[in-house]
């Protein structure tokens, strides 16, 4: 089985290919698209030509893998997809040999937790917009809504949240999933560097979060903004 997670920034979705990663049965793949989208956007990010020159830049060519032969023997592969990186004319039939599901972050967080990393995101920064817009597109060739997942619940309740999305997806949980050795993973992209300090840190899902945080007036508009998209999806958490 192919899963294919998709989610914008900052949205514990690195953590989530960690606990896939642990089970010992799942390969993972960070950010396939990521290289192809900076190449064919000309978009500045942190790390940049790192990112370009240590990645495959032909999107056809990810889009066939992401569809391919799962690697390593493994019998599940986990793939991290950035919504924001399936811009216009990336080719998305790969996505009908995957079990699509989006994992969502209410747009507060992932605003103020982006803009430590990089400044002045804007709405296609953060990814709400095409989340909504791919969640359509699989759910109109599916016949139903696929799976949504919110990292809300995850950090409230790890084990009951991933035994749900297991079972949804038709595998067995493990225990393993609930923790991962500190300091990354082989499979990390080299962004790594500038994006998964905290998670290096953890060795399992970090406890609930507060209140939401407090946001400049352009952020809280931004927020205002990503918050109808997010709302859409959230109707459907398992």
């Amino acid at each position: 089985m192919r899963i294919a997670m998709w989610s914008g920034p900052r949205n514990l979705s690195t953590a989530m290919m960690y606990a896939f990663a642990a089970r010992g049965d799942c390969a993972v793949w960070d950010e396939p698209f990521y290289a192809a989208y900076l190449q064919a956007t000309g978009i500045d990010h942190p790390m940049r030509e790192e990112i370009i020159a240590t990645g495959e830049t032909d999107p056809g060519r990810v889009a066939a893998a992401c569809a391919g032969e799962i690697p390593q023997g493994k019998s599940l592969c986990y793939q991290k997809h950035m919504t924001l990186h399936m811009i216009s004319g990336f080719p998305r039939d790969f996505m009908h040999a995957c079990e699509n599901v989006f994992l969502i972050r209410h747009p507060a967080r992932v605003v103020a937790s982006y803009a430590k990393k990089r400044e002045g995101p804007t709405l296609n920064d953060i990814g709400f917009v095409q989340q909504a817009e791919l969640f359509d597109e699989v759910a109109d060739w599916l016949g139903r809504t696929p799976l949504v997942i919110d990292s809300a619940d995850i950090r409230a309740k790890p084990r009951e949240a991933l035994e749900k999305l297991c079972s949804a997806l038709g595998i067995a949980f493990t225990e393993k999933m609930l923790h991962w050795p500190v300091g990354g993973h082989p499979d990390d992209g080299v962004w790594a560097a500038h994006w998964y300090a905290a998670v290096h840190r953890s060795s399992g899902f970090a406890d609930p979060e507060g209140t939401l945080p407090e946001l400049s007036d352009e952020y809280a508009r931004l927020t205002e903004a990503a918050l109808p998209y997010y709302e859409k999806l959230r109707a459907y958490c398992l």
